[in-house]
């Protein structure tokens, strides 16, 4: 994936599975730190293993058209059923952001950090979690 011609680029990851207030102002921030924003979007087999058998509420290709609806949103990459932290590490690789942008409790914060360091990346801190903010609050509140 060569994004060598724009000046900057950030990565963010995540499920994104119901668009909310939450992810909108993350994804605008995030947009901030650089000049093209890349939305690596977790498989549907990733979100169940994380969230829960009864999620993505909605499929990969659906969460993919509703983030590429988003005007701060340059691309998407629709990831495939991956594994573990050398998998991440080899998509990281292949991007070559400038930036990965992440809130503040992201658990996978270190490993982040990790790949940035190896890709010669910053990882940057662009909003603090946004409680109630969150798809499981929101699925809760629907009793869903």
């Amino acid at each position: 994936m060569d994004t060598s011609h724009y000046k900057k680029t950030v990565l963010v990851g995540g499920c994104f599975d119901l668009i909310h207030y939450g992810h909108i102002v993350f994804l605008k921030k995030a947009k901030k730190q650089g000049d093209y924003l890349i939305v690596a979007l977790e498989s549907d087999d990733n979100v169940r293993k994380h969230k829960g058998r009864n999620r993505p509420i909605h499929k990969q290709s659906e969460r993919a058209e509703m983030l590429r609806s988003l005007r701060m949103v340059d691309k998407v990459v629709e990831l495939p059923t991956l594994t573990g932290y050398n998998e991440y590490l080899a998509f990281v690789k292949k991007v070559k952001p400038d930036v990965i942008a992440v809130t503040e409790n992201d658990l996978q914060i270190e490993n982040k950090k990790r790949q940035a360091e190896l890709v010669g990346a910053n990882v940057i801190v662009v909003v603090p979690r946004l409680e109630p903010h969150s798809t499981t609050n929101l699925i809760e509140k629907l009793g869903l």
